[in-house]
């Protein structure tokens, strides 16, 4: 899971459209990482994107190739407590599906990895 770091500051301070622009950036940026076709990278609301990864087992790597590819766009974020920058916090994880998995786990654990991410300064990568 991925969110964009202080997005409702970017929102007040450039507006809606310079927003979706700036969200558009991102997505395009993080897609150039992802780049087997068995890869999926979606925006899961909002500021949010979920980027499903099968068959990897360093899902962080990825992660944070998708965190330096967003910083390298430097796009100007005045409002950011977290860089002059548009930054953006990975949560990651990693799970062996079996009969009775649940989806509902893997995005309760992604979440709880981003929610440390961000908790630990924003702008990194958090694996759990």
């Amino acid at each position: 899971m991925i969110d964009v770091d202080n997005f409702k500051l970017y929102n007040d301070i450039y507006g809606h459209v310079r927003g979706d622009i700036c969200l558009k950036e991102i997505a395009i940026t993080m897609k150039s990482v992802i780049t087997r076709p068995s890869d999926l990278i979606a925006r899961y609301g909002g500021e949010e994107f979920v980027v499903i990864l099968p068959t990897t087992e360093h899902a962080s790597n990825v992660g944070e190739l998708c965190r330096k590819a967003v910083e390298k766009l430097q796009i100007p974020h005045a409002g950011s407590e977290t860089s002059e920058y548009v930054t953006i916090s990975v949560g990651a994880t990693s799970i062996y599906p079996e009969i009775k998995s649940e989806l509902s786990e893997l995005i309760s654990i992604a979440d709880k990895a981003l929610y440390k991410a961000k908790e630990s300064g924003r702008n990194n990568v958090i694996m759990l």
